[in-house]
């Protein structure tokens, strides 16, 4: 799919000159006119039990509908990553964590109708909620936010190879899980 990131006009004067340069910002020769594409914050939150099975939700929308993710979202203005971590898992789980401890970080390239955008993924680990065992009875008190989510699993992740099985709609989430993994093994 082609992508397009350009105007064909400049949003100040109209002018037919607007050019996206190096591929981070928009620029008009004829006004002055200047709009950065900056990078856009998400969060995604690895929930997990003691034996290694993490909460994976399956997509209801694009981009990579029917894939697993992990409970995440882009950080609202005005938001910290801590608050968006709580909000995503609020909204898309009805999930309330207990609280966050940072892991990692990658930048990523997101598609959305047409447009990329250059995001940053925050990931973090989440504690269960108390009396909360197992991924397994976590799933039983959860409520899908259906524009967001289909439906989600327990999914045992001990190892490289159960990891590589586990058909992610992201490949960051991958990666994040792959730290994740292996600071679980230390």
């Amino acid at each position: 799919m082609n992508c397009n990131n350009n105007f064909n006009l400049c949003p100040m004067c109209g002018g037919k000159n607007i050019d996206f340069a190096d591929n981070k910002k928009w620029f008009c020769p004829d006004c002055d006119f200047t709009l950065y594409h900056n990078v856009a914050a998400a969060v995604c939150v690895i929930v997990a039990d003691g034996e290694g099975n993490v909460l994976l939700e399956k997509r209801a929308k694009e981009p990579r509908r029917g894939f697993f993710a992990l409970p995440g979202g882009f950080i609202d203005p005005d938001e910290s990553a801590d608050e968006a971590a709580f909000r995503e898992c609020r909204e898309e789980a009805a999930l309330e964590i207990r609280r966050v401890q940072y892991l990692c970080s990658f930048p990523n390239t997101y598609e959305y109708k047409r447009i990329l955008y250059k995001t940053c993924d925050v990931f973090y680990h989440a504690s269960l909620p108390r009396g909360i065992e197992t991924i397994d009875a976590l799933i039983k008190n959860l409520r899908a936010q259906k524009s967001e989510v289909e439906s989600f699993a327990s999914v045992r992740i001990t190892n490289d190879a159960e990891l590589a099985a586990v058909p992610l709609a992201f490949e960051n989430s991958c990666r994040a899980l792959g730290v994740w993994l292996k600071r679980r093994r230390r």
